[in-house]
C-alpha cells in the first residue's frame, strides 16, 4: 500500500484548489474537492494564520487523511488577544485580557500536544502561558484565575467546550485592551520620568551604578536599555558617528 504525503502552509479555512494544493493532488487522482473541505473543517478555528497541513494520500485507494500542525500556544494567544508581543515584564505589566472562552477555544486548537489529560487540565495549561506573557484571563492574573478553576469557576464552559463570545463580550474585550494600553503608556511615561530623575541625581557616576538603580527602583528592562544603553551599544553608535564624521583638516577626502 503505497502512499505519498503533501505539506502546504494554508491559511486557516481558506484551502482552495488553486496553487499550491490542487497542482500538487492532481496528478495523483484523489478528490480534489473533498480535500479542500477537509482541510477548511480542520483549520476553521485558525482564521487568519497560516498552519502546516499535510495530506497523507494512499495511491491505490484514493483515500486521504489530514493532519493539521498548530502554531505555538504563545502565537494563538497573541493573535486571541489581537496584540504583537508578550509583556516585558509580566510580573508587573499586563498587556491583555481574555474571556475565558477563548482560552477555551485556545486549548482546543493545541489540544493534541498539550500535557492535560482533560479539558480543565489542559485550560489551566492555556492559563499558565497567559500568565508568562503578561496576559490576564477574566479580568485577573491568569495564575489566579486557575485557582478559580480549581474551585469549580467556569466548570461549565469548559466541560461544554464553550468558544462562542457574545456581542456584549466582544465589546468589554475591546474595551478592556483600549484601557490596558492607556494604563501602559501611563506607566511607561511614569518609569521614564524616574529613569531620567535617577540618571541626573547620579550624573557622573559609573553607568553601572546607575542601571543597578534604575533596576532597584523597579524601571523594566526595556525602559533602562532605552535610557541607558550598554556600553556594546554606545560603541556602535560611536562607531557610525566616526564613520560618518567630517574628514579632519589635512586628510584626504574621498
Amino acid at each position: 500500500m503505497a502512499k505519498e504525503t503533501i505539506d502546504v502552509l494554508i491559511e486557516g479555512g481558506k484551502a482552495t484548489a488553486a496553487p499550491p494544493l490542487g497542482p500538487a493532488l492532481g496528478p495523483i487522482g484523489v478528490n480534489i474537492g473533498e480535500v479542500v473541505a477537509e482541510i477548511n473543517k480542520k483549520t476553521a478555528d485558525f482564521k487568519g494564520m497560516k498552519v502546516p497541513v499535510k495530506v497523507i494520500i494512499d495511491t491505490d485507494t484514493k483515500q486521504f487523511e489530514i493532519e493539521v500542525g498548530t502554531p505555538p500556544a504563545a502565537q494563538l494567544i497573541k493573535t486571541e488577544a489581537k496584540i504583537k508581543k508578550a509583556a516585558s515584564n509580566p510580573l508587573t505589566d499586563k498587556v491583555a485580557d481574555l474571556k475565558i472562552e477563548q482560552v477555551i477555544k485556545i486549548s482546543k486548537m493545541k489540544e493534541s500536544s498539550l500535557l492535560g489529560k482533560d479539558n480543565f487540565q489542559r485550560v489551566k495549561e492555556i492559563c499558565g502561558t497567559c500568565q508568562s506573557m503578561g496576559v490576564m484571563v477574566e479580568g485577573k492574573p491568569a495564575n489566579e484565575t486557575i485557582a478559580d478553576i480549581n474551585k469549580g469557576s467556569f466548570k461549565e464552559k469548559i466541560e461544554s467546550g464553550k468558544t462562542e463570545l457574545s456581542a456584549d463580550e466582544l465589546k468589554d474585550i475591546a474595551e478592556d485592551k483600549k484601557k490596558l494600553e492607556e494604563e501602559l503608556e501611563k506607566k511607561r511615561t511614569e518609569f521614564e520620568a524616574t529613569g531620567k530623575k535617577i540618571m541626573k541625581e547620579m550624573e557622573g557616576k559609573d553607568s553601572k551604578a546607575i542601571r543597578a538603580k534604575m533596576t532597584e527602583e523597579g524601571l523594566p528592562a526595556q525602559i533602562v536599555e532605552q535610557l541607558l544603553p550598554t556600553e556594546k551599544e554606545d560603541a556602535a553608535k560611536g562607531g557610525e558617528a566616526k564613520e560618518g564624521a567630517p574628514a579632519a583638516d589635512g586628510e584626504k577626502k574621498e
